[in-house]
């Protein structure tokens, strides 16, 4: 639904300042999901504006006191989540401190806004060993010439943590598969980053033989393709995991390729304590504090510290 009412008397609507800001998040370098999630987010802080304050106000009217408003709705009548109210806050703040300098704000109405304060996030899941090698086992059982593909491509993300978009947008050049050493090159990093990930002599060898069976390769050409040799989507993707974990019978989460990034994550601290700045370096992660979630304990391990610690009652 198009933001048509919110606007200066003689000036741009809403819309049209969203544009601008859009325009200005990449030409920062963010990334097109990130502008496109400050427009979503935005844009439903937008029809909150005009159903509250009514269609007479423009944008620039915009205070505070609004923000916490709209941020207080999310909580108590939308009922949202910390997370997503978080999101919506820092589209806001970046919004609103663009408009400061844009003119449209006399000053910054976001600076009073603060953060929902969220409870100490627990590690995210991964795979267990075992879990981990059932995955692997029913990749390398599928047919129609796809097994060496599967079992490449649960390698990758597991052993070296990268996003699915990353593993969609390889190509043949983006790999060095050495008899002793080996890496992969992240060009398309999530903020534009580029980064490199050493390769294990599993992956290596997993990876040669997919492409080995693929016979001879551009080196601009993707590395993981569909049975009809057309480049493998990250939905193409993120079914095969799903499905790879269904055969498996693995049951007691949910796996999806990320699942497969923590997967990696958890296994890289638990055989290096401490090396968080190393870690956040091979997963592309601009911030210590995104990495530092790994090093959360587990609800497994608070259980598990609980049993230890119990009083015995039973006497």
């Amino acid at each position: 639904m198009p933001l048509r009412k919110i606007r200066r008397s003689s000036g741009p609507t809403f819309g049209d300042q969203l544009a601008a800001f859009g325009s200005a998040c990449a030409g920062a370098d963010l990334s097109p999901r990130t502008v496109s999630g400050y427009r979503h987010d935005l844009e439903a802080f937008g029809h909150w504006f005009e159903s509250s304050r009514g269609p007479e106000h423009d944008i620039t009217t915009l205070t505070a006191v609004d923000l916490i408003a709209y941020r207080q709705h999310l909580v108590t009548v939308e009922r949202r989540k910390p997370a997503t109210v978080n999101r919506r806050v820092q589209a806001l703040r970046r919004f609103c401190r663009w408009g400061f300098e844009q003119g449209l704000f006399a000053s910054d109405p976001g600076r009073e806004i603060r953060s929902l304060r969220v409870a100490a996030k627990r590690q995210p899941l991964g795979l267990t060993d075992s879990e981990a090698h059932a995955l692997l086992r029913a990749a390398g059982l599928c047919g129609h010439g796809l097994a060496k593909r599967n079992l490449a491509l649960v390698h990758l993300m597991i052993q070296a943590g990268l996003r699915v978009s990353e593993a969609t947008s390889l190509v043949v050049a983006d790999l060095t598969l050495n008899e002793r050493s080996g890496s992969v090159r992240v060009r398309e990093g999530k903020g534009g980053k580029e980064r490199s990930v050493p390769l294990n002599a599993t992956a290596r060898r997993a990876l040669r033989t997919y492409l080995e069976s693929r016979g001879a390769l551009a080196p601009a050409e993707r590395v993981f393709a569909s049975k009809h040799a057309a480049p493998a989507s990250v939905r193409t993707i993120q079914a095969l995991v799903s499905e790879l974990a269904r055969r498996a019978g693995i049951t007691r989460l949910r796996v999806s390729p990320h699942t497969l990034r923590h997967t990696f994550a958890i296994g890289y601290l638990r055989q290096n304590p401490g090396k968080l700045v190393e870690l956040a370096t091979l997963l592309g992660h601009e911030s210590l504090d995104t990495t530092a979630i790994y090093t959360q304990p587990s609800a497994d391990e608070l259980a598990d510290d609980l049993e230890r610690g119990r009083l015995n009652v039973d006497r």
